[in-house]
Formats: C-alpha cells, sequence, structure tokens
C-alpha cells in the first residue's frame, strides 16, 4: 500500500513539473531521467533546484573569489553547469549543459551526476546559502559497507583462481623475450623511433600470449568475497601501437571474472593514426559491447582524459590501466577486496616489467620483498621497503598493504568516491603530479592506498616519449610537469614542507601554476588533515632516505670569470662528469645549489670532485650535507675534505681540483640567478 502512494505522489508531481513555467515542455526531460535509473524521490528537488536557479538569473554559486561557500551548480551566461570543485563543466564533462535546452540527454546525465556526487538539502532549503554537499565522516548511504569482510587464506585453491590453464607455443609466450631477425633490424628501428618501443616485434605475438604468473605462492590459495563490485577499466591512449593496446585488451578480457568486468572503456586522445580509426571500431566489436570506444574532439591530455573516462564509466569501480599493459593471473579480486571493505581505499597492484625491445615480461621487485611508493623533495617518485611500522601489521607478506603514494599509471577506486573527492585537479597538465595530487587528497581527507601483492601487472616501460605535448603546452612558460607539481604542493603542504620543495627547485617559485582557490576551498570543505599529519602517520619513512632540507646559501649558474662559461651537466645522467658550456640562465643543467650544510647539488643528484674530474652522483640516503663551502672574499668553491678549489684547467679545459691561488681566476666563481624571461 505504501508504495502505491508513493507510486501516486510521483505521479502527481510528475503533473506539477509539466505546469511549471519552466518545465512545460520538459516531461520529456523527466522521462530521459527515469531511463538513466535517476531517483523518483529526487525529481521534484532537482527542479526545484532548477527553478531556483532560473529565478536567480545573474547569481552564480560556488566557492571562489567572491568568498561564497556553497556549490554544486553554477549559472555563467544563462548556461547551468554541475561541479563539485567550482570549476564549470569540469567534472560533470557534458559541456555541461544549457538545462533548459532540447538537449535532453545530456541535461539528464548532468541532472543525475550532480545527485550522484552530492547529497543535496531538501528542496525548501536549497538557496544561494545553503546549497551545498553534506560532506561527513559518517558513510552517506548509498555506499554499501562490508567491513571486517575480508579475503581468507586457505589450503584449498582460491575461489577466483584460474583452472586447466593452456600450455601454448609461439613468439613471446611465456613472457619469452622475442628476438627477431638481424634482416628486419629496419623495421625495429622504425618502430621504435616511432612508438618508443618495438611495435614491430609486438606485432608477431599473440594479443592473448601467455605471461608468467609473478605472484607469491600463496597468493593462489586467498578466497575473496564473491559479490566484489562490477568494474569499469579506463584505459587513455595517444598514437599508442594497435597490438600494444588491443593485447592490453585482450589481457583485461581473458584474466577477469566475466561477472565482475563490467566493461572497458578506451578513451582515445585525439589520435590521428589510420589503424586507430575504423580499424579499431570494427575490431572492438568481437566483444559485443564490453569494450566500448571513447573519442576526445581535441587533445586533453592524460589527466583530463582520465577524468573523461571516469564520467563516461558505469561500474562501480573504475580501474585504471596504461595502454601498454599486461594484467596477469587473477589480478582483479584482490584489488577489489579492500574497496569492498571500505569504499575510501584506493589499491595498487605491483607493476612487473616488460622490455620495450624484446616484450620479455619480468618481475621488477625481488621476490618475496614488498615496496611502497615514496618521494622526494624535488617532487620525483621513489620507492622504498615496507618499514617495519607497517609490516608488523600483516600477518602474510601477500596482504595489502598501506602506502603514501603509487607512481600513477594503474590503480582502483570507488568511481562515485573518485568523483566526490574531485577526481584530478583539471589545472593539471597533460601529466605528472597527478599521482601526488590524488595521493595527499585522498589521504589528507580521509581515505587510505594499499598496495596489493597478489594483483600484479605487467608494463610497458617505454624508451622514450614518443610524442609531443602539442598546443596543450602552447601557452604555458616553463617545465609543465614543475607547474603540476608546484600546484600540488601549493595546494596539499603545510609551509614547513613547501619549502623544502622550492629549496629544491628554487627556479618553480618564478612559475605561474595557476588559479588554485578552488582547489584550496575543496580541501576545506573536505575538512583534510594537514600535511604534518601526512607525514608523520602515513609518510614517515620519506624523512628516513629524503630528510628536510638545509636552506640554500647560493643557488643559480656557476660561471667562471677568466672564461665566462658555467657549470653544465651537458643533459647527461649520473653518474657523469660535468663540463662547461655558454651560459644561458635557464636552470636545468645549469642550475646548482649550494645548502647551509656545505652539499653542493644539481637536481637530486650530488657534486662530487678530485684533482682530476667533477662529476654528478648519487647524492647519499638519508644525507643532505657536504663538503663544499664558498668563499665570497675570493670568489673560490672549496672542497673541505682535501682544501682545494674548484678549477677549470685553461688548456684542457677539464674540470678539478688545485690548490688554491687568490690571483688564478680560473678558480674564480660566481653563483648567481635571474628571474627568466618566461
Amino acid at each position: 500500500m505504501q508504495n502505491i502512494t508513493i507510486f501516486l505522489f510521483t505521479l502527481a508531481a510528475l503533473c506539477l513539473y509539466c505546469e511549471s513555467k519552466y518545465f512545460e515542455s520538459r516531461c520529456d526531460l523527466v522521462e530521459e531521467l527515469r531511463k538513466q535509473e535517476f531517483p523518483e524521490d529526487k525529481m521534484r528537488d532537482w527542479v526545484c533546484l532548477i527553478e531556483k536557479q532560473s529565478e536567480r538569473k545573474t547569481h552564480k554559486i560556488g566557492s571562489g573569489k567572491d568568498g561564497s561557500k556553497d556549490y554544486g551548480l553554477f549559472q555563467i551566461n544563462d548556461k547551468y553547469w554541475c561541479s563539485n570543485t567550482g570549476i564549470p563543466g569540469r567534472d560533470c564533462n557534458v559541456t555541461c549543459v544549457d538545462l533548459l535546452s532540447d538537449d535532453i540527454t545530456k541535461a539528464a546525465t548532468c541532472a543525475k551526476l550532480i545527485f550522484e556526487r552530492h547529497n543535496f538539502l531538501a528542496c525548501e532549503n536549497v538557496g544561494a546559502e545553503s546549497m551545498s554537499a553534506l560532506i561527513s565522516d559518517s558513510q552517506p548511504a548509498y555506499y554499501k559497507s562490508h567491513q571486517n569482510v575480508y579475503p581468507t587464506l586457505k589450503s584449498e585453491l582460491g575461489n577466483f583462481e584460474p583452472r586447466n590453464l593452456k600450455d601454448t607455443t609461439g613468439p613471446g609466450e611465456k613472457g619469452r623475450p622475442y628476438h627477431m631477425s638481424q634482416d628486419r633490424a629496419n623495421d625495429v628501428a622504425e618502430s621504435e623511433g616511432e612508438y618508443g618501443m618495438n611495435i614491430a616485434a609486438s606485432d608477431d605475438i599473440a594479443m592473448n600470449r601467455s605471461i608468467p604468473d609473478t605472484r607469491l605462492d600463496e597468493c593462489k590459495y586467498w578466497h575473496y568475497p564473491e559479490e566484489l563490485p562490477s568494474t569499469s577499466v579506463i584505459i587513455v591512449f595517444h598514437n599508442e601501437g594497435f597490438s600494444v593496446l588491443m593485447r592490453t585488451v585482450h589481457s583485461v578480457i581473458d584474466r577477469s571474472p566475466p561477472n565482475i568486468l563490467h566493461e572497458i572503456v578506451l578513451v582515445d586522445d585525439f589520435s590521428d593514426k589510420e589503424n586507430l580509426k575504423s580499424n579499431l571500431d570494427n575490431y572492438i566489436k568481437r566483444w559485443k559491447g564490453k569494450v566500448r570506444l571513447i573519442r576526445n574532439a581535441q587533445r586533453e591530455g592524460l589527466i583530463r582524459t582520465r577524468s573523461r573516462g571516469a564520467q563516461e564509466a558505469t561500474g562501480d569501480v573504475i580501474v585504471f590501466l596504461d595502454a601498454h599493459c599486461e594484467v596477469n593471473l587473477n589480478w582483479l579480486p584482490p584489488l577489489l577486496a579492500p574497496i569492498y571493505r571500505d569504499y575510501r581505499i584506493m589499491t595498487v597492484p605491483v607493476i612487473d616489467g616488460v622490455d620495450h625491445r624484446t616484450f620479455e615480461y619480468r618481475p621488477v621487485y625481488q621476490h618475496g620483498t614488498n615496496y611502497r611508493g615514496i618521494f622526494e623533495w624535488g617532487m620525483l617518485y621513489k620507492e622504498n621497503e615496507v618499514p617495519e611500522r607497517e609490516a608488523s601489521l600483516h600477518k602474510h607478506p601477500s596482504e595489502p598493504y598501506k602506502s603514501p603514494t603509487h607512481a600513477g599509471g594503474l590503480f582502483a577506486i570507488n568511481r562515485r568516491y573518485f568523483l566526490e573527492i574531485g577526481a584530478y585537479d583539471p589545472g593539471l597538465l597533460v601529466w605528472g603530479g597527478e599521482n601526488f595530487e590524488l595521493s595527499f587528497k585522498i589521504w589528507q581527507c580521509g581515505g587510505s592506498i594499499e598496495w596489493v601483492p597478489c594483483s600484479r601487472v605487467g608494463h610497458v616501460y617505454r624508451a622514450f616519449m614518443p610524442y609531443s605535448f602539442g598546443n596543450l603546452a602552447k601557452n604555458r612558460k616553463g617545465s609543465l610537469i614543475t607547474i603540476n607539481y608546484k600546484r600540488v604542493i601549493e595546494t596539499w603542504f603545510d609551509e614547513e614542507h613547501k619549502e623544502f620543495f622550492y629549496t629544491r627547485e628554487p627556479m618553480a617559485r618564478f612559475l605561474d601554476m595557476g588559479d588554485i582557490s578552488e582547489q584550496v576551498a575543496l580541501r576545506d570543505r573536505l575538512k583534510c588533515k594537514p600535511f604534518s599529519w601526512f607525514m608523520e602517520n602515513v609518510a614517515y619513512d620519506v624523512y628516513d632516505k629524503f630528510p628536510k632540507l638545509p636552506k640554500n646559501i647560493h643557488w643559480g649558474m656557476v660561471k667562471n670569470k677568466a672564461t665566462g662559461v658555467c657549470l653544465d651537466t651537458m643533459g647527461k645522467a649520473a653518474p657523469a662528469y660535468i663540463g662547461t658550456s655558454t651560459c644561458h640562465g635557464a636552470g636545468n643543467s645549469q642550475l646548482f645549489r649550494l645548502n647551509e650544510a656545505g652539499q653542493l647539488g644539481v637536481g637530486e643528484r650530488c657534486v662530487e670532485a678530485d684533482v682530476n674530474n667533477v662529476k654528478q652522483a648519487f647524492c647519499r640516503l638519508g644525507t643532505v650535507d657536504g663538503p663544499w663551502s664558498f668563499d665570497e672574499g675570493h670568489s673560490h668553491l672549496i672542497h673541505r675534505l682535501h682544501g682545494y678549489c674548484l678549477t677549470l684547467q685553461p688548456h684542457s679545459k677539464q674540470l678539478g681540483l688545485a690548490p688554491c691561488d687568490p690571483n688564478n681566476t680560473y678558480q674564480q666563481w660566481t653563483i648567481m640567478h635571474k628571474k627568466p624571461n618566461w
């Protein structure tokens, strides 16, 4: 009887909608919402919200420069935008819709997304002052809770373990290296030059090839909950090699439980290669809709394209994979089990390596040793063996464990939760830094990250990046990745730790990172913990390898008085000799730093010297001191252990140490920097 009453009330309410002066012809929109399974009890509030906005034609609702605290729906130039970061259209990603237009599907999609992300107050309470999402520590009703539901380790084979694996032969089978004959050397060179990997070899290898099981043996005996969440695997690509991309898809289809794998969403970031057009459209038809293809109308970059994939996906959990991966046996249930228990956990598989030339599949890590993601103060991603403080919490080495961060390419997360915390910062450009942004946001705002040893995914590490950023970098000055890092640290670091970044990357102070007010507002709305909490409770092992940095005494170009040339790493990776070249003032290979503790550094490396040469070397982990000092009176760079001065030999032009001579201009240096002409 109660259901009948509700149904009759809904019908009456729908009639009222159609009588509304704003919705005289919007019954079609209501029907479209119903097709998308929009909650009936939210329709009245939704229409009321739109009506209130229509009455408030010039009011912008959002947290921004005007100081407003409300957010969720924006009206700009008579168009309505759904967002939870305050940036119109960034999160809704449907352009984002004039709700009074005739585009019924987009309007319904936008409305549904608003209510999926935000638990709005009742209609009568919606207004310019009170239209806000209810975000709290309590679990929203739409999240299913399975607290204390853990996998169990048994003596019999696990419930999702594959049985009766077929023995296969052929090029690259079992993950073995495939060496091409010498007469195809030109094919190899051409494909490596075009793709950064040997696509010629990949084309000869079966797309559904077998690979070795690199897991710990006990992984085979874990039993996982049967009703794991439905999963959308999102794969973003731009001009990827066809066979590598399809091998990624085949591996996911072949090695995932079909009742859990809801879909694979391929998102094409404006590729222009012919075999990624109709050929790809036709190839994926074999999966009868299980694999969907979405194409960007212009180049957006990895970060924004991933956010679009998350918007388009319809599974409960989204898994991001790079376009050149091969998932291993029973990879998916271990990733989903922690999320099934707690929707705020992001999970990360352990990454194996696939050789870019031979496609050999092999482990990257020592068998039985667990590592986790950390970072150094220049925001370079690093890894560290799991500290005893974390390892002691686990009975088995195959259990998931907490990690401060992750490499960025491969992870699983509850889709709704990902969108609620703002997805990726839409101000991040192309790629780089998004792994840190998401990690800090999750940890500081109530979630956590776990690495999962029993989930293994192989990844091809390219020889180089085979394409440019194109127009995405056109209007930006300076390093795009460092701009991204600056946005992240300015949003999530406290003042003390920000200084460590600027000590390590002093030129970053001059970079224009854009407006981060919406990201800061998001952090405040989510009531996130300070970065000091994160360092003390989560990333405590960072300090072991990368202690707090002393301040720089001098930094910039190190210029020789006699010749006018500057120290230069010459673009070489450590360990390598340091040379000299014409001073350019742009930083990078000529940016050296001398700190209060005597460490002379360039990038993440340290400068070492003897009488014969000067070189960049790996800094001793856990140290920030060094043997250098600068005598400003004589302009000498002195190596205190040797008691000698840095010298440019006048004839050989080689660098080395020599007894200090106050009259020798080849031993006199200036350390200076200037604001770049960005």
